[in-house]
């Protein structure tokens, strides 16, 4: 295959790639300030557009669940962007109110499309309306959080701390349900929670990557992993299922062509 972005290829790190949730569309976005649209069609991949953003080199972007928005927030930004495709705007969110934090970087967006989810420093998890961009509420892990994931149908939300505890939260009432502990876990780096809610999937900075049933996870302290997946040798800072929950990706940013599925 082609590369996706040959139209126009980064001048600097890629942060983002990730396709469009309905179209043919494949994003790119980085160090380079700029987030790239292309079509995927595998014979061209055709670049629709690219958006420059000024002094913003990008930490994370993300398409809103019905694909209209791309949310980007910054390496050294408390603001973030909101690129809207339909008017073709860019929206600068300066501040939310009531988040007070020197960086906003790791956000994730819940499945339903109503909830973005910025991780704050301190352990601080920002809750906050996807379509207003307002704080709906904060919730607090003990020590840092490193990553969080929704379950596919919004309702929890998993959040993994520095010090390898997995936090599960109520998204209506903003209340912790459950704690355990990621068997072995020296420092938690990444999440993610399978398409049918039946896997969480823990990464962390040895290279283990932990799966356990959700079941599981909502009962004990100190949950058996049905497997530990140890193929990483570096920190493991990308864990993801594929849609039907029979593929489990997992990659290491550390060293080259570290990525495995399982």
């Amino acid at each position: 295959c082609l590369p996706a972005n040959q139209e126009r290829l980064a001048t600097g790190k890629l942060a983002t790639v990730q396709f469009h949730p309905s179209a043919q569309v494949v994003m790119t976005a980085g160090h380079d300030r700029s987030v790239s649209l292309f079509q995927v069609d595998a014979i061209k991949n055709p670049r629709i557009q690219s958006i420059y953003l000024e002094s913003f080199p990008i930490y994370k972007a993300c398409f809103s669940v019905d694909g209209e928005q791309v949310i980007a927030t910054g390496t050294h930004h408390k603001m973030f962007f909101v690129y809207d495709m339909m008017s073709g705007s860019i929206i600068p969110i300066q501040k939310v109110r009531g988040v007070e934090e020197r960086f906003l970087r790791n956000f994730e967006v819940s499945p339903d499309g109503s909830f973005m989810l910025l991780t704050g420093t301190s352990g601080y998890l920002h809750l906050l309306s996807m379509k207003t961009k307002e704080l709906i509420s904060t919730m607090k892990v003990n020590g840092r959080c490193t990553a969080s994931a929704f379950t596919p149908d919004s309702s929890k939300i998993y959040s993994y701390s520095k010090e390898g505890e997995v936090f599960i939260w109520d998204v209506r009432s903003r209340k912790c349900l459950h704690k355990f502990e990621d068997e072995g876990s020296l420092e938690g780096k990444c999440i993610a929670v399978s398409k049918n809610n039946q896997y969480v999937a823990c990464g962390s900075a040895s290279g283990v990557v932990n799966l356990y049933t959700t079941d599981v996870c909502l009962k004990e302290n100190h949950p058996k992993p049905v497997k530990a997946i140890m193929n990483l040798v570096t920190s493991a800072t990308c864990v993801t299922f594929n849609p039907t929950t029979e593929i489990l990706a997992v990659a290491s940013r550390e060293t080259d062509e570290a990525v495995k599925l399982v």
